[in-house]
């Protein structure tokens, strides 16, 4: 308990201090985003080195913390992981990195996890009928896993607060776990994060005094691949508290982030786009169309994050199969419910049912979108 304390503490303070000597440089420097497309919604250019300071905070802590010889000798790997994901993402935010380049190096992330660190779902626990896998699905699988894990929150990252905000409820939520569960190392590694997590959030909720970048989201999603990878590894070998439906309840936990990233690659896919190509189509745009603001965005995705991990916990007696068509069908229904009025329209609009617009209308209307438009950028 006092490793988990001591590494906490560590890596929201030093993120905590570090972050405003960033923030200082990144003026000095001009190392700013600066909002230049339809995309973004800052109006003043913002330093994007946040992921920065919680690299900093997160690596010392773990090395303070984690005696690597004796209690977790694959974090040695997850420590190499994480220095390439970290220059992945820097470079990405200073010089910009193309697609291919960013998803290889991903590859090779997941790679040095699965076969260096053994970091592999060797059971789906009977998802559709699914238990053990042989060696080529476990490490295929694993990678996809891996992989879509670490874009997902990289996609999410789109509101004040919002990638923050997910990652810190399931870095608790699995540290939690395996607090419980006596896993003290996998512990430590979620308490440090979510530490730095915190402290990063002070300077980013709404209004954002920095962004976390590429570095932060990056590190965001791996540091959950880890976690949730493991869990499904070892969730249902615990006897203080097994999880029988563990791939269920893993994809529970990150069930928006997860879901928002398939259903965007999809429609994205279809489109006959590339998977990687920007839209308005995530969940945090659809909030945006409906009028919220960016703090109520991501106080209401946090919460729903809390609930759904409850309810997978809670749940996870129905079977991995139905609790994951369960969480599915949840998702979607958020996603209909904020695109319903919108699609309504476009249906009307196909049947002949909306009258044309008069030019004198169209200027009225223009001019008072673009009024709304500046006070949602203010937000």
């Amino acid at each position: 308990m006092q490793q988990i304390i001591i590494g906490g503490i560590i890596a929201f303070i030093v993120t905590f201090l570090v972050i405003p000597v960033i923030i200082v440089i990144a003026k000095k420097k001009k190392l700013y985003d600066v909002p230049d497309d339809k995309r973004k919604f800052h109006k003043q250019p913002i330093p994007s080195l946040g992921g920065l300071g919680m690299f900093v905070g997160f690596i010392l802590s773990i090395l303070l913390t984690v005696n690597f010889a004796s209690e977790a000798p694959e974090f040695q790997y997850y420590i190499a992981a994480f220095l390439l994901i970290f220059f992945l993402g820097i470079k990405d935010d200073i010089l910009i990195l193309s697609a291919t380049k960013k998803f290889i190096g991903q590859l090779l992330v997941a790679g040095i996890l699965v076969y260096k660190a053994n970091l592999v779902i060797f059971n789906m626990h009977g998802l559709f009928g699914v238990y053990e896998l042989n060696t080529f699905c476990s490490y295929s699988l694993t990678i996809f896993a891996i992989v879509v894990i670490v874009n997902a929150f990289n996609l999410i990252d789109g509101v004040d607060g919002l990638a923050g905000g997910l990652g810190l409820i399931s870095s608790l939520v699995f540290a939690i776990f395996f607090l419980v569960n006596q896993n003290i190392p996998y512990a430590v590694l979620a308490f440090s994060f979510a530490g730095c997590l915190l402290a990063f959030l002070y300077y980013n909720f709404h209004p954002a005094r920095i962004f976390m970048g590429d570095t932060g989201s990056l590190l965001i999603g791996l540091v959950n691949s880890i976690l949730v990878v493991k869990f499904i590894q070892q969730g249902s070998t615990y006897t203080f508290y097994p999880v029988s439906a563990a791939p269920a309840v893993g994809f529970g936990i990150l069930l928006l982030p997860l879901m928002d990233t398939l259903r965007v690659f999809t429609i994205r896919v279809i489109q006959g786009r590339s998977p990687f190509s920007p839209d308005r189509n995530h969940i945090h745009h659809l909030f945006l169309s409906k009028g919220f603001n960016h703090k109520s965005i991501t106080i209401i995705c946090v919460l729903s994050a809390i609930l759904i991990s409850v309810a997978s916990f809670t749940f996870q007696k129905i079977g991995t199969s139905l609790l994951i068509v369960a969480l599915m069908t949840l998702f979607f229904s958020l996603v209909y419910a904020l695109s319903y009025n919108k699609s309504k329209y476009k249906l009307r609009a196909i049947k002949g049912e909306v009258k044309p617009v008069p030019e004198e209308e169209k200027v009225r209307l223009v001019s008072l979108f673009d009024k709304k438009a500046a006070v949602v950028e203010e937000d």
